[in-house]
This record gives C-alpha cells, sequence and structure tokens, in this order.
C-alpha cells in the first residue's frame, strides 16, 4: 500500500512540476525581453539590473523544476489498466 500511495504522490508531483515548468519559462522570457530592452534603452540602469536579477531567478526556478522532474522521471512507463477506446464499427445495412 506505501508503494502505491508513492506512486500517486509522485504522479501528482510530476504533473504539477509539468504544469508550473511553462510558467517559470514564460516568466523567464518575459523577463529576458524586458532586460533587453532596459538595457537598450538605459544601459546600466536599476530598472535594468532589476530584470536581470527577476530573469536570474526566473531561469533558476525553471531549471530547478526540470532538474526535479527529470529525477522524478519513472524507470518504467505506466500501465494502463482501462480497457482502450475503440471506435464504434459501423453498421452495414442491406439493401
Amino acid at each position: 500500500m506505501v508503494a502505491e500511495r508513492e506512486l500517486l504522490t509522485s504522479l501528482r508531483t510530476a504533473r504539477q512540476l509539468r504544469r508550473i515548468r511553462s510558467h517559470y519559462a514564460a516568466g523567464a522570457l518575459l523577463w529576458a525581453a524586458a532586460a533587453a530592452w532596459t538595457g537598450w534603452l538605459d544601459p546600466g540602469s536599476r530598472q535594468m539590473w532589476v530584470c536581470a536579477l527577476l530573469l536570474g531567478v526566473f531561469t533558476a526556478l525553471l531549471a530547478t523544476a526540470v532538474h526535479q522532474l527529470h529525477h522524478l522521471r519513472p524507470a518504467t512507463p505506466p500501465t494502463h489498466h482501462a480497457a482502450p477506446r475503440r471506435s464504434p464499427t459501423p453498421l452495414r445495412g442491406s439493401a
């Protein structure tokens, strides 16, 4: 029973990490664009350094999520116990 609970916990964790990974990637992309824009308009300004700092934070969060997701990957693929979905066969009527 403990193994099943650990499996469910790791599956939930992996799903949450996959979900948050896209948010971290979007945040890193946003702060990279903001840092480039403010660096272009006013190089060396406080706003540019704040954008660069937040870019570093989101990049570190993204790297941590990817690293944890890589370590949660199961050695064997999960088995599906449900019956496969089949499309209904068309009914052939006599003409």
